[in-house]
């Protein structure tokens, strides 16, 4: 596997080392002072200083064969491949390892496969092993990237050997620039082959669009248009049979439109459906081929196209109410719907997700519905800050109507003060009026615990605490710092009220060390 040899990289300046006989002829003479074993010796070191500079000029080099050879099998896996070509490599490789592999020399090989990213299918090794029968990297086809499959392999290859890459790809690139890698690579000594997978003309049908009005009319009738295309040669005369189906949707609701059965010869097809829809909303469309025979469609991936229409009425309403008191507002919604207002009910417990969601509706109309609604943590639902900025939002940057009800669960009441909801709306939820008493107060004691972040855990529900409560509610908290003393508020009782004080709370809390209370009673009789 190993052999040695010497050579020389300017062999032309080997010529000077004819100068060695008159070098003896001119110094033979001139050293006859120094006796016989003298000269000869200074003869022989002069020799020894003219050859090694004659060689040094011609580049001697000591060099160590080896015939180990690398090779990386680049496979490639995109959706522009078939399936059948794609087991085709397989067989190649594991056809090339069992013909080419030379155990002796111990060639080592390995086995990248790629679409989006390039992964390693098989690492490098010295032994014939196969490949499985289907690869098992999952990768993301629907792109082709040479160049990094390229600088992947080389990465992997090893110091001491022949490198070579083999790459299996039908060329179709939509990603990297391959060229360019492919020169850098072999212009660094890299051998790279090429094995082109060659694609036989095939059918291929794809849904092109569907055309929708963007925007309609409730009531008013319209024609949908769906584009398929097969591409087959027209001489071919290859007409390509299978069924065609249309759905609408919106929000949860999908409803079937059409399903056809049809017939698409080589070119295009247009098919024209009559549409008119009676609820306002915005609706998605989807158009799906599928045909008789997979074997006529080379790719399912394209037999899918979507469109989007808004169809407008009076307008479309959305009213949200608490789940536990559902149907408060049933004759609110029938008069609206009476009005030809379409008008749908959302419980507290069933909340918008997204703004999207949001964007269908002319107007929010929040029914006597508090922020938080439930008896208990396990059936306890709630706005949260993200749902109460959407809100907001939407009314500021799409234009979309807030409405609040009042009631007992709503506006300040409703846990609504301080939010970003307030801000939105033209009037102030703190409850003002000397005729209302406080709603109550809250008494914190706190005491070190002993499951792990206990104290954390416990600042986090003080934290929360204090935020859930109004304007006019009174708090006191209650520690242990060698006696039970009140955190804040001592010279009035310990007990403050939360409006102008609830960011001082906050800040107290934070710094607080939680103390251990050796008992609890005189913390009560405190509190």
């Amino acid at each position: 596997m190993f052999g040695y040899s010497i050579a020389f990289d300017s062999a032309g300046y080997l010529i000077l080392l004819a100068l060695l006989p008159l070098l003896w002829l001119l110094s033979f003479r001139s050293l006859a002072g120094l006796g016989r074993w003298r000269r000869l010796v200074v003869l022989g070191l002069r020799s020894f200083v003219l050859a090694m500079l004659v060689l040094a000029l011609a580049d001697l080099q000591y060099q160590r064969k080896n015939d180990r050879l690398t090779v990386i099998y680049l496979l490639d896996q995109s959706l522009s491949i078939p399936p059948d070509q794609r087991q085709a490599m397989i067989e190649y490789v594991n056809a090339s390892i069992q013909r080419h592999h030379d155990v002796e020399k111990r060639d080592r090989f390995a086995v990248i496969v790629f679409g989006r990213d390039a992964v390693v299918e098989m690492p490098l090794v010295d032994v014939a092993l196969m490949l499985n029968a289907q690869v098992e990297t999952i990768l993301d086809p629907e792109y082709t990237d040479v160049a990094t499959a390229i600088q992947r392999a080389k990465a992997m290859f090893p110091y001491d050997s022949a490198k070579r890459i083999v790459l299996v790809s039908d060329g179709n690139q939509n990603l990297g620039n391959a060229q360019r890698e492919a020169r850098a690579t072999t212009a660094a000594g890299v051998s790279l082959d090429v094995v082109p997978v060659l694609l036989t003309s095939r059918n291929e049908v794809s849904v092109e669009k569907i055309d929708v009005p963007a925007s309609t009319r409730r009531g008013q009738p319209f024609e949908m248009r769906v584009v398929l295309h097969n591409d087959a040669p027209r001489e071919s005369q290859n007409t390509v049979a299978g069924k065609l189906r249309i759905v609408r949707k919106s929000g949860d609701r999908e409803t079937d439109i059409v399903t056809q059965e049809i017939e698409i010869p080589s070119g295009k097809r247009v098919f024209t459906i009559s549409e008119e829809i009676d609820q306002p909303d915005f609706y998605t469309y989807e158009a799906h081929f599928t045909p008789d025979d997979a074997s006529d469609d080379g790719m399912a991936q394209n037999n899918v196209a979507s469109a989007f229409s808004h169809v407008r009425g009076k307008g479309h309403v959305l009213l949200i109410e608490n789940w536990d008191k559902q149907g408060e507002f049933d004759y609110l919604v029938e008069r609206l719907r009476q009005e030809g207002i379409a008008v749908t009910v959302a419980p507290s417990d069933r909340l918008f997700t997204s703004l999207a969601e949001l964007q269908r509706y002319d107007s929010v109309v929040l029914a006597n519905v508090s922020r938080s609604t439930g008896d208990d943590a396990e059936n306890v639902s709630s706005f949260s800050d993200s749902q109460i900025s959407m809100l907001t939002q939407n009314t500021r940057e799409m234009g979309c109507g807030l409405i609040m009800l009042g009631g007992p669960d709503t506006f300040g009441c409703g846990s609504w003060t301080g939010t970003e909801l307030e801000k939105a709306m033209p009037v102030d939820f703190e409850i003002k009026s000397t005729k209302v008493t406080p709603v109550g107060a809250l008494v914190l004691m706190m005491h070190a615990g002993e499951m792990p972040k206990a104290n954390y855990w416990q600042k986090r529900i003080a934290f929360e605490s204090i935020k859930a409560l109004g304007s006019r509610d009174y708090c006191g908290m209650v520690q242990w710092n060698g006696s039970e003393q009140w955190l804040w508020g001592r010279s009035r009782g310990g007990m403050l009220r939360v409006g102008p004080n609830r960011q001082l709370m906050m800040g107290q809390v934070d710094k607080m060390t939680i103390g251990d209370m050796p008992q609890f009673d005189p913390a009560m009789k405190m509190a």
